[in-house]
């Protein structure tokens, strides 16, 4: 049951890690230009903002969820999000034309950590996720008491851990590499993982929605 919960958390984590955001621009680009440890740090900040939202979204889902229509909105609503997230992941990958372009990513040795969290609590993707994805994945998960929804958040701590250690280790012996074609296959891998979420999440809201109505 625990190395389920864990496991559950991990996965989830990777969901939202696979987007290509604000945060994993800014990791690739820190480290392409400056190497592994600054990226690593950059990524090892985010990973507390991650924390933040998620901690915020278990903490409100009980509550949110005891309401019909919310849990309608969130559903449609989480369903279309990631439906559109899936779409323009794909079309980034088959560009050729996909490029780093982040401005204001320019920080004093030793300031990645703290530019990693801003990053992540100010990124519009990672707020969107949290307001309207999070609820409806975390509720079909099925984490509901304290030890199991303790593990659910270690797994997903750690596997943000992992993620920023495995971007900052690529980028940062991929100096040489095409910068574009990296992005491409993160677009790639984040399409794949969305459409998964996509079908998970219109199921189980099929599935859970449509039987308590009746």
């Amino acid at each position: 049951m625990l190395l389920t919960a864990f496991i559950k958390g991990f996965v989830f984590s990777l969901s939202l890690c696979c987007d290509l955001g604000l945060v994993n621009i800014a990791m690739i680009k820190t480290g392409i230009e400056k190497g592994f440890k600054p990226s690593f740090e950059l990524g090892f900040g985010s990973c507390f903002g991650d924390l933040t939202y998620l901690v915020l979204a278990l903490l409100g889902v009980t509550v949110i969820f005891q309401i019909p229509v919310i849990r309608w909105v969130l559903w449609i609503g989480g369903t279309l999000v990631l439906a559109w997230m899936t779409v323009s992941m794909l079309r980034k990958s088959l560009s050729r034309q996909a490029a780093l372009e982040l401005s204001g990513t320019q920080t004093k040795e030793g300031k990645q950590f703290w530019w990693g969290l801003g990053l992540t609590l100010s990124s519009p993707t990672v707020i969107l996720w949290f307001a309207i994805v999070a609820g409806p994945i975390i509720a079909s998960f099925g984490t509901h008491d304290l030890k199991t929804t303790t593990v659910f958040v270690a797994g997903f701590f750690a596997a943000s851990v992992v993620w920023s250690g495995f971007i900052a280790l690529v980028s940062g012996v991929s100096r040489k590499w095409s910068s574009a074609r990296f992005v491409r296959v993160m677009s790639l891998v984040s399409a794949v993982l969305f459409l998964f979420l996509t079908v998970k999440i219109f199921i189980d809201g099929w599935q859970n929605l449509l039987h308590h109505a009746a």
